[in-house]
């Protein structure tokens, strides 16, 4: 985009139920009114957290997204890609060339890696590929979504290069979403969660760069956040939404004003999901990362 942008991730169901096109209408509403915000990001074109049936994402928000004039970055789950590119096929047609702003193949396949459900580059750079070669007459941008240590340890490099052993080369992916989470690192909001988030960002910026060349590759901050109150703390880095106004006053704002365009995690708080479960058995509370509450109330300004 020509303007930095501040855009806000969105799920596909809203209390066990699907969203409506209506719901993402509602959504696009507040975050344009209240955030300033015009552009927005999902997971799955088929959410299947609602138990009862998937959820048709992607056939609900684009013709919402362009009644609202707002863009989306539209996610497909690598893992189940051959089901999620089904889906899409007949929905994104040309109507909405203007609306999507891009496709992203995979959130954290390599961060998760295979021995957690997730990917090696070398399987995730085919499934980008074919995105490209089958949306990008609409899609324009195909990349993908992962944690920042990914990219600044090398693990992404084989996307940075489109070159993988035994297999014809690709073109390189020029469309990359970077995550940084200091509050997943423990890091205190008043000594280092802020300087950490940056210097994360750096670091895996740094490494593209040095990889791809300067400016040759469109970079994002894929996801970050910090819950507000009634969330789980972590280490050192306490819920609440104080916390999360200072991160997203100090974290955010610096990240935009540096330069770099940010999805924060997330629009609305979720307090109909699950606990998650950590490595070591622990739960952690993920229903009050939203920079707004579940009735859309902002928290607190949305504004740098």
């Amino acid at each position: 985009m020509t303007r930095l942008s501040l855009g806000y991730l969105l799920t596909g169901d809203v209390g066990g139920l699907c969203k409506t096109q209506q719901d993402y209408q509602d959504d696009f509403a507040v975050l344009k009114q209240q955030a300033g915000s015009s552009i927005v990001r999902t997971y799955s074109v088929i959410d299947i957290n609602v138990p009862q049936y998937r959820c048709e994402v992607a056939a609900a928000i684009l013709p919402a997204a362009k009644a609202s004039n707002v863009q989306v970055i539209l996610g497909l789950w690598a893992e189940s890609y051959e089901s999620e590119k089904a889906a899409l096929e007949p929905v994104l047609t040309s109507q909405y060339a203007s609306t999507v702003y891009g496709l992203t193949i995979g959130s954290e396949s390599l961060y998760r890696g295979p021995e957690k459900g997730g990917l090696e580059a070398c399987d995730l750079l085919p499934l980008i590929d074919d995105a490209r070669r089958s949306f990008g007459n609409i899609a324009t941008r195909v990349g993908t979504a992962d944690s920042w240590n990914k990219f600044q340890d090398g693990t992404a490099d084989p996307l940075l290069s489109g070159e993988c052993s035994g297999k014809a080369p690709v073109p390189a992916v020029k469309f990359l979403l970077v995550n940084a989470f200091a509050y997943w690192q423990g890091k205190n909001i008043s000594v280092d969660a802020v300087d950490t988030y940056l210097d994360d960002l750096q670091q895996a910026i740094g490494h593209i760069q040095k990889a791809s060349g300067l400016n040759t590759v469109e970079i994002w901050n894929g996801e970050t956040g910090w819950p507000g109150d009634g969330g789980s703390s972590y280490g050192n880095a306490e819920a609440s939404t104080v916390n999360e106004e200072q991160f997203f006053t100090n974290g955010v704002c610096a990240a935009l004003a540096w330069g770099i365009n940010v999805f924060y995690f997330e629009a609305t708080d979720e307090t109909w999901k699950p606990k998650s479960v950590g490595d070591d058995k622990s739960e952690a509370d993920e229903t009050h990362w939203g920079a707004f509450t579940e009735n859309r109330v902002a928290k607190f300004k949305l504004a740098c």
